[in-house]
């Protein structure tokens, strides 16, 4: 009986395992590479949908701020405005508003009746409320500035078709007999300084008393709006009387990964007092 004797040689035991790690190579890169697109796409999406949120908050504060109330300070990354709880016109002495209680505009006065009814307004916080007229956001018409300016405080009588309020003599009227009711300072302030990328922030802050120089930062820990903040910047275009006035918001948001994105919303500022 003849034997013979078959096997691989070394050459190609070699050549195999080359073409095995090639062909394990390609494999892995195609399995990987969808998988690491879709880890760095949904990190993406978080530092997007996290910054949107924290904009749309801005916007919808900012829209309901009191007119020429807004400012900006920090270089351009700490905004402060005055929140408005609603607003209307109120009942002046002439003939074309008819009878009732009309807001003596000559003499100190503490009450008056709203043309119509306010929306939003159902009971006085009189720990925070205050009224609002003409402001212009300069000298008298500034409702930051404190002593005889153009707010006074709101008491517990007043409702939605009556304001009762602290007797006061306002320095101007304005012509249209709009006022505004406020309650407490909003602010929202960009912390890029601490190391871990988690604790650079922006924070809301509320609930602290007006003064007519800009707290930075305001009383409070402020609640946080969004992380991983690198950069931000606030400007505030003054309006004219042919437009609106114009806030830009910008944020900028880097992961601990290094993934970035930056955002800009600009929001329209009606600011007629």
């Amino acid at each position: 009986m003849q034997w013979t004797s078959s096997g691989f040689t070394l050459v190609e035991l070699i050549v195999v395992l080359v073409i095995s790690g090639i062909l394990a190579s390609i494999t892995t890169d195609f399995i990987t590479m969808p998988a690491k697109a879709y880890i760095d796409l949904s990190r993406r999406a978080v530092l997007v949908d996290t910054a949107e949120l924290a904009l749309r908050r801005m916007q919808r504060d900012i829209r309901r701020a009191l007119p020429n109330s807004i400012r900006i300070t920090g270089g351009g990354t700490t905004l402060e405005m005055l929140h408005s709880v609603d607003g209307g016109r109120y009942r002046r002495k002439k003939a074309s508003d008819g009878s009732g209680d009309v807001l003596e505009e000559n003499t100190a006065d503490g009450s008056f009746d709203v043309i119509g009814a306010l929306n939003n307004f159902s009971a006085v916080d009189t720990a925070n409320d205050q009224l609002v007229i003409y402001n212009i956001g300069m000298g008298l018409g500034n409702a930051y500035r404190g002593g005889s300016n153009n707010r006074t405080t709101l008491n517990s009588a007043s409702s939605a078709t009556r304001m009762h309020f602290s007797s006061k003599k306002f320095p101007w009227y304005f012509p249209q007999q709009r006022f505004f009711i406020i309650d407490t300072p909003v602010t929202y302030r960009c912390d890029t300084t601490p190391v871990a990328a988690r604790d650079r922030t922006l924070r809301r802050y509320d609930q602290y008393a007006i003064t007519q120089a800009q707290q930075d930062p305001p009383p409070g820990t402020g609640k946080i709006q969004a992380n991983y903040l690198s950069a931000c910047s606030f400007s505030y275009q003054q309006g004219t009387a042919s437009r609106a006035g114009l806030v830009s918001l910008e944020l900028m948001l880097t992961d601990d990964r290094g993934e970035s994105v930056r955002l800009l919303h600009q929001i329209h500022v009606d600011n007629l007092p």
